[in-house]
């Protein structure tokens, strides 16, 4: 099995509250191998009122948290039963386990908070063969020459014409291979 992310749905204005008491959940019944990771979606905004400018963090999908899981029937049951999640979204119910978003999806709610999906260090080291999912080299398979971590891009090494070439990718147009 492999993990992958869902969209949970919570009680809205919980969605802090609910990720601490999966993370708590999880690590309590030994579970962290499976429930990876919780992510609230939110974003940060400008704004200016009466001269005055301020940031404000704002939720992108209020009610929703992303969760990094593989689905097995006991993580499925923990999620499910946290207080404060309503359920999972693209599950018919009557016992279907759901959909989970598929990688562009969240590459692209992910990159919009400054994360990336495949952790480095963890998920890709140097060295390792990708596989490039957007952009003019769509299709086409690389070897990791260089991470640059700080603007979440990397040097892959590809076969082009028959002469390996060195391209710069970002994190959200490649896959492990």
């Amino acid at each position: 099995m492999q993990k992958e992310w869902y969209v949970v749905n919570t009680y809205s204005g919980h969605e802090n509250k609910v990720k601490e008491k999966l993370e708590m959940r999880a690590n309590s019944m030994g579970m962290q191998d499976y429930i990876l990771r919780v992510v609230v979606p939110e974003q940060k905004e400008v704004e200016v009122k009466d001269g005055v400018t301020k940031e404000k963090i704002k939720k992108m999908f209020p009610g929703y948290i992303l969760v990094e899981m593989i689905m097995t029937d006991e993580a499925w049951f923990i999620v499910r039963n946290t207080p404060g999640v309503t359920g999972f979204i693209g599950s018919s119910g009557k016992g279907a386990k759901p959909f989970p978003l598929s990688p562009m999806e969240v590459d692209k709610i992910l990159g919009s908070m400054g994360l990336s999906r495949l952790e480095i260090g963890n998920d890709l080291n140097e060295g390792d063969m990708i596989k490039v999912v957007d952009g003019p080299f769509s299709t086409m398979y690389g070897k990791v020459k260089h991470i640059d971590i700080e603007k979440s891009t990397l040097e892959v090494t590809l076969d082009l014409f028959g002469q390996e070439t060195v391209v710069e990718l970002e994190l959200s147009q490649i896959e492990k291979a």
